[in-house]
């Protein structure tokens, strides 16, 4: 007789397993044994074996586990597709997942002028009295400097001025009292008149503020002015400090007589250098050509030394060395930069041009003649084809003399 406990044959001297608790019972015994039903304590051993066996198909998830499942998801959509969902962006995540580039200060940073901000050339450090830079970007009045690059500027005193100048092809004018009308300090010029010139006329307009007077920069401004000159050709408001020019959205011209010092006027935000000479409008350029020449030769001395030797360069002309690394690399001042003082003819002009300058700043005394047109005419046409001396010929022939005062022209000649 068989004797059946929990499916094990106890006649089969094997020891295998006839029956089987998950599918049926008992599997045909293997030495001929007769199939029997399944007694009644093997099958509820069987249920119960089927109660604890996990089913093969069936899966169940909890919505927490959802959850940890599909937040990853949605990050990688949001951040992978910025495109398509800019708007479900949340503000903390513009410093850990943009894509541009931080850069960084370095002594060769930026290949032109108009990248000096962005590249860390002339860096404006994190401060409550600096102005925010992406207000008053530097590269924008770099830019709007360079649109002077190549012309002629001139110093009117009236509204009849400015427009002769405009006919004559200046590129822009620069609105100052007249010389006789100033009695003991020259000071910004009058903002009527600097209103009644702007609507006179369509080119760029300069106006004058003393150094140091950051209260007339301000002001000129509020006028509407193009480009503000803090010149050493009126008084001198501050004598050690000069205006932060990084505060205002209007472009500065600064004045240097040397390498050092035009870089330093850079630093604090210059956009163009105005290379000054003689400052008593008497015609005599050797004031002029003399700075030129000591900026340019520095130049060049920067640009034939060695990489090490720049830091003690820049010690001994006390400027910045990121702005002399830059210059070295440019060959050249990083902004444009235009000779000033004693030009009154068409060959001063293409001698400035041709010492390596940018332009060149005219007084007014060149509208003391009877032709003033013709002269600032060539003036201007002097600048424009200063390598051409077929051209120089006919702008230096018949110009009108001019009236510098009896005063000035004895002191050059006892000169």
């Amino acid at each position: 007789m068989e004797n059946w406990k929990w499916g094990v044959d106890t006649n089969n001297q094997s020891g295998e397993i006839e029956g089987d608790f998950l599918h049926g019972w008992p599997h045909t015994p293997q030495h001929g044994h007769a199939p029997h039903a399944m007694p009644p304590p093997q099958q509820e051993a069987r249920s119960n074996l089927l109660e604890l066996t996990p089913h093969r198909h069936s899966y169940s998830l909890s919505p927490s586990l959802l959850l940890v499942l599909l937040v990853p998801l949605l990050l990688l959509l949001v951040y992978i597709l910025p495109s398509s969902s800019r708007f479900l962006r949340p503000k903390f995540s513009i410093d850990l997942f943009s894509r541009k580039k931080r850069s960084f200060p370095s002594r060769h940073s930026g290949r032109a002028s108009g990248q000096m901000a962005e590249e860390g050339v002339v860096t404006v450090y994190n401060s409550n009295v600096v102005a925010d830079t992406k207000k008053n970007p530097f590269s924008l009045k770099v830019g709007m400097a360079q649109m002077l690059r190549g012309g002629a500027i001139f110093e009117a005193t009236s509204v009849e001025q400015a427009k002769i100048a405009e006919e004559a092809g200046a590129c822009s004018v620069v609105v100052s009292h007249p010389s006789g009308a100033a009695t003991g300090i020259s000071r910004m010029p009058d903002p009527s008149l600097i209103k009644d010139v702007k609507r006179a006329v369509s080119i760029p307009i300069v106006a004058r503020a003393r150094v140091g007077h950051f209260v007339e920069a301000q002001i000129l401004e509020a006028v509407g002015v193009d480009y503000i000159d803090e010149s050493e050709a009126i008084a001198i408001a501050d004598e050690d400090n000069y205006i932060n020019k990084h505060n205002f959205r209007s472009p500065f011209v600064c004045g240097c007589r040397s390498l050092g010092e035009a870089l330093r006027r850079m630093r604090e935000g210059a956009a163009m250098i105005r290379i000054q000479g003689d400052l008593d409008r008497s015609g005599d350029v050797v004031e002029t050509v003399k700075n030129v020449r000591s900026v340019m030769g520095e130049m060049r001395v920067l640009n034939n030394m060695d990489d090490d030797e720049v830091f003690a360069f820049a010690k001994k002309i006390e400027a910045p060395y990121d702005l002399v690394a830059q210059s070295k690399q440019m060959g050249r001042l990083p902004v444009v930069h235009f000779a000033a003082g004693g030009i009154v003819t068409p060959a001063d002009a293409a001698l400035m041009m041709q010492l390596g300058c940018d332009g060149v700043f005219v007084g007014s005394e060149v509208f003391d003649c009877s032709d003033p047109y013709k002269r600032v005419q060539g003036i201007v046409r002097g600048v424009r084809h200063y390598t051409d001396p077929h051209v120089l010929v006919e702008t230096c022939s018949g110009l009108a003399g001019l009236h510098l005062g009896q005063e000035r022209i004895e002191e050059s000649e006892g000169q």
